[in-house]
This record gives C-alpha cells, structure tokens and sequence, in this order.
C-alpha cells in the first residue's frame, strides 16, 4: 500500500478524532464558560457547540437551578449582650456566569462570610427577645443585603432563612420555664371557662325545667277551668231542660183542664193540692189565700152533708 495514502488517512482519522472530541453539547439548565486563548471569549447556552482544538477551552461548567448552601451555625451577640449560635440557609441563583467565574475568587465561601457579617450586624441591634420572635423581619434584611452585595458576581440570592437560633443553657432553661408557666396559665384559664359554661348550662337547664312546669301548670289548670265550666253549662243546660219539662207538664194540665170543662169545684180542689204540696214544705209561717179558705169550708160543708 502507498505510504502516502496510510499518512493521508491517519491525518484524516487524527483530524475527525479532534473534531469530534471538540464537539460539545450544552445539557439544560447549564452554561459553560469558554475560554481562547486564556481569556474570556463567550458563554454557551442550551445546545450544540464547537469549540477550536488546543485554543479554546471550557473554563467552567454552571448549573443555573437554583442552590441551597447550608451555612454552619455562627457566634453572635444580641443588643442585650447575650451570645447565641445563629445558622443560616440561602437559596441562591446563577444570572450571569461570566461575572460567576471573574467576579469573585471561592462565590460561596463569599457569601458565607457576607451572611455571617450581616447577620452580626443585624442581630447586634436587636434584643433577645426580638432577636426571638422577628425571624421574618431579619430573614429578609440579611436577603436584601446579600442580593445587592453578590450582584456583582453574577449571583442572585433569592431567599434567606435563619435556620436555628441557639440561646445559651440557662436562658434555654427560663424560656422552659416560662413556656410551662404559659401552659398552666392557658390550662387554667380554659378549665375556669369550661367551669363557667357548665354552671352556665346547668343554670340554663334549671331555668327551662321551670318554665316547662309553670307551662304545665298552667296548661293543667285551663283544663281544670275548662272541665269545671264544662260541667256548670251542662248543670245549667240540665236544669233548664227540667224547668222546661216541668212547664211543659203544667201547661198539658191546664190544657186538659180547660178540655175537660173543669168546674170551680175542681179547681178549688186543685188549688188545694197545691197548697198541701206547698205545706209540706220546711216553711214555718203559710199564708192562706181567701179562696183556698173557701174552698176549705166548701170541702167541710160537703162532708157533712155525705154524713147526714
């Protein structure tokens, strides 16, 4: 074989072999820095790329997600002086990788020390107790100190949050204290509430049991007044109802009477029935009428002349 055509086809191999080693595809979420020549040239995004054998080169590869970097606790000293350890979490972002690479040398190591400083600063103008319960406002001071100092390093710092604040031992245990002394103030405070409402309840269920017997009370005796009233007007409709017959009857007898052309006899006769029925009564003193008088020494004058 020609010796001309094994070079030629080596060189062809060795040249596809750079070309293909030189290929680079850009992953998402990702950037690379390219370098030629040792200075900065240009920053590939999302896709294919070829960079120039032995001129160009990669000088970083960034992850553009968001990070979380976990700092360790740190020593600070409130207003008041108390020494307590702080740690925090920031969540940071890659904006530009040029100034990410060229800005600063070690961007977290940066950032680490920027937080602690500002978090001395923060902290050192607040007291214990405020330091304690104002997590929200201090995570967001440190968030906007950190974000103005790191933009020139092509960071972003998205969110800062105060991860443990760790007060010393014996101010842990008066904060124990006055939690458990809370708790039984609270517990205290809901079991005398309960109290109140039961002797509320219990209260009210009196009332209404007595409104229930004044209501059947009083519904018992409507009923009894309603019965006694029932009674009387059937009493009275029953005495009526005698009285009526009782007329009735006399007038049928007068009636009869006047059919039977009744004489005077007869009617003196009866006029006396009726005062016989009149004295048997429990009257002491009886008045005699002149004609029943009469009538009586009629009757008498009629015997003896049966007995002659």
């Amino acid at each position: 074989m020609n010796p001309i055509i094994i070079i030629a086809a080596f060189i062809i191999v060795i040249i596809a072999g750079l070309i293909f080693a030189n290929i680079k595809v850009v992953p998402q979420s990702k950037a690379y820095v390219l370098e030629r020549l040792g200075t900065y040239h240009m920053t590939w995004q999302t896709g294919l790329h070829l960079k120039i054998p032995f001129i160009d080169r990669i000088s970083k590869k960034v992850s553009l997600k968001e990070q979380v970097v976990d700092f360790k606790p740190q020593p600070v000293i409130t207003k008041d002086n108390v020494t307590m350890q702080i740690d925090t979490v920031v969540f940071f972002q890659i904006t530009d990788p040029k100034l990410y690479c060229y800005g600063v040398e070690s961007p977290l190591s940066a950032i680490e020390n920027l937080s602690a400083t500002t978090l001395r600063n923060i902290i050192g103008e607040l007291e214990l107790d405020s330091t304690l319960t104002s997590r929200d406002t201090i995570n967001a001071k440190i968030r906007v100190i950190l974000d103005e100092a790191t933009d020139p390093w092509g960071i972003k710092v998205n969110r800062v949050e105060l991860k443990n604040i760790i007060p010393p031992r014996e101010i842990q245990d008066a904060m124990e204290k006055q939690m458990k002394a809370e708790r039984e103030r609270r517990e205290a405070i809901l079991r005398a509430e309960g109290e109140k409402q039961s002797r509320i309840l219990v209260a009210e269920g009196h009332k209404e049991s007595k409104i229930l017997e004044a209501e059947a009370e009083k519904q018992s005796a409507i009923l009894r007044a309603e019965a006694v009233k029932e009674a009387k007007i059937r009493e009275a409709e029953g005495e009526a109802a005698a009285i009526a017959k009782v007329q009735s009857a006399q007038a049928d007898a007068i009636k009869l009477l006047n059919e039977a052309n009744a004489g005077e006899a007869v009617l003196r006769i009866k006029a006396l029935e009726a005062f016989a029925k009149a004295a048997d009564g429990q009257a002491t003193k009886i008045i005699i009428p002149s004609e029943i008088q009469g009538a009586a020494g009629l009757a008498q004058g009629i015997i003896e002349s049966v007995k002659s």
